[in-house]
């Protein structure tokens, strides 16, 4: 497995490659779960090599977000794609894709202003022009992002719409712990208490989608089972919601009433720790 920092030598390699070899590219923060590793495999089914990007992006986090905790265990991270068979590893420096003197960013696509683009502003330019980059570094013919981060993808989608980005988007489906909980890097955050309560975040989606496949197709209706669920200020419950909602799959617009089919989001904070997670709702699915 190449494991490189320079973005040159990424770039090179991957059209040395590409030219006879399809290549799959799966950008992540590192901090890699099974979540992560389960993109890896979807990205081995698509293509004949697997690239992994470990950047944690400092353009998508707020002043008062976790940037400088956030989790680098970088040399397991790389034992764990060695095993999974990834050809590269792009670990470039923050002075590698934004050196001296950089101030060219690219402004998010519509999706991007509900939800997260409320609460979390300039979150989407950072991940926006932090992918695009990646995708100018390596020019890979497919890239697989998670379910998980359900706005980005449609995000990230749009903006290869828009901008004529010759690459395939796959979403890969949610991985979750054996109780339900999404998987993810900011889980490691959480005390004994804080995981036993953040179950509740996929309670809540449960709620939705029991409540759709019972037949309420009233948005207000499916929102509040998914509050009851949350228990905000609970001892078994959440400290605080960002939003528990139930929106257009493909657009996040509000909904009074679903049609044929929806998204349910909710993103939700325990502690110190911001959790996100979200299903989609599919009449007979």
């Amino acid at each position: 497995m190449i494991v490189t920092t320079d973005a040159r030598a990424a770039r090179e390699w991957t059209m040395r490659l590409g030219a006879s070899r399809r290549i799959a590219l799966v950008p992540t923060m590192g901090a890699l779960h099974e979540g992560h590793l389960s993109l890896v495999r979807r990205a081995h089914e698509l293509a004949d090599e697997v690239v992994v990007s470990i950047f944690v992006n400092p353009t998508q986090f707020a002043p008062t977000e976790d940037l400088a905790r956030y989790p680098k265990p970088i040399e397991d991270d790389l034992a764990a794609l060695r095993h999974e068979g990834v050809a590269m590893v792009f670990n470039p420096a923050v002075d590698t894709i934004y050196p001296s003197g950089f101030s060219t960013f690219i402004d998010p696509p519509k999706v991007a202003l509900p939800l997260d683009g409320i609460i979390r502003p300039g979150h989407f330019r950072g991940v926006c022009t932090v992918v695009m980059k990646l995708f100018q570094i390596i020019p890979a013919s497919v890239a697989v992002f998670g379910q998980k981060d359900y706005q980005q993808s449609l995000v990230v989608a749009a903006m290869v719409q828009d901008l004529n980005v010759p690459i395939l988007l796959v979403v890969a489906e949610t991985v979750r712990e054996a109780d339900g909980l999404a998987m993810s890097s900011r889980n490691r955050y959480l005390s004994v208490d804080e995981r036993a309560r953040a179950i509740c975040l996929s309670r809540a989606l449960n709620a939705a989608r029991a409540s759709f496949d019972s037949g309420e197709r009233n948005v207000a209706m499916i929102e509040s089972a998914m509050m009851r669920e949350l228990r905000v200020g609970k001892s078994d419950g959440v400290d605080q919601v960002d939003y528990a909602v139930v929106r257009d799959h493909e657009t996040l617009e509000p909904l009074e009433t679903i049609r044929d089919s929806a998204v349910a989001l909710v993103a939700a904070r325990i502690g110190a720790t911001r959790l996100i997670d979200n299903v989609i709702l599919v009449r007979d699915r």
